[in-house]
């Protein structure tokens, strides 16, 4: 690997390991309370959106455990499946998550399992070879592309954690600023200046509605929106 291309594999493991460690973190703050408060996952509480981050922790692991031959057939672009249906919370895999999380009892058992299995999964992104192919969903990516669909992954879950804790930590202004960016390629067109990165993201893949000032200032993105995100 080039000198440019390590520096700049690095720069994404950090927002990587920048992200996923402050969503943790954000998970570790939670009050007993908050894990029955909703989250902003339609159909979701807290605690599901927790338990469905220890199982994207569990892919993070067994995707960069399993090394694909032939050539990448998607990035961190084109890894996304765009709908123009929003999530119902009733798909089979959500149902599953919340019978999942119901399991654990005890946030404590849930918070535990993030860290344990979270924890490996930063290290493991750490270790792996950046031009690694390897296989998910029956794709093909490099690990560095792989990675930084998460980067998105994280930073759209933290804001679900947050949606109603007003007093939690944000996501990190960084992987805002990467996730907006690659949500703008994915449209094909920029969102204005007014919008800060938190709400392109919000208003952009459906979290909350836009206002009529929102939809006047985006003007021709506004019948591109929201991307459903799956």
């Amino acid at each position: 690997m080039s000198a440019l291309a390590e520096r700049h594999y690095v720069a994404d493991v950090d927002l990587f390991s920048r992200s996923w460690t402050a969503l943790r973190a954000a998970v570790a703050d939670l009050s007993d309370e908050d894990f029955s408060r909703p989250s902003g996952c339609t159909g979701w509480l807290v605690r599901d959106l927790v338990c469905h981050l220890v199982i994207d922790a569990q892919d993070v692991l067994i995707t960069l455990a399993t090394p694909a031959d032939g050539e990448p057939t998607r990035d961190a672009l084109t890894y996304w499946e765009i709908s123009d249906t929003p999530p119902t919370g009733e798909d089979p895999l959500d149902a599953l998550t919340v019978r999942l999380a119901a399991a654990y009892e005890e946030p404590h058992l849930l918070k535990f399992h993030l860290d344990d299995v979270g924890s490996a999964a930063g290290r493991a992104a750490k270790l792996t070879d950046p031009g690694l192919r390897v296989g998910t969903r029956d794709e093909v990516l490099t690990v560095g592309d792989y990675l930084s669909t998460y980067v998105m992954e994280w930073t759209l879950h933290h804001l679900d954690l947050i949606a109603h804790l007003p007093a939690a930590a944000p996501p990190p202004s960084e992987g805002l600023a990467r996730s907006r960016e690659m949500l703008e390629r994915i449209a094909g067109s920029a969102f204005p200046p007014s919008f800060s990165d938190q709400d392109a993201l919000l208003v952009g893949t459906g979290r909350r509605p836009r206002t009529e000032a929102e939809r006047a200032g985006l003007g021709e993105l506004a019948s591109k929106l929201p991307l459903y995100l799956g």
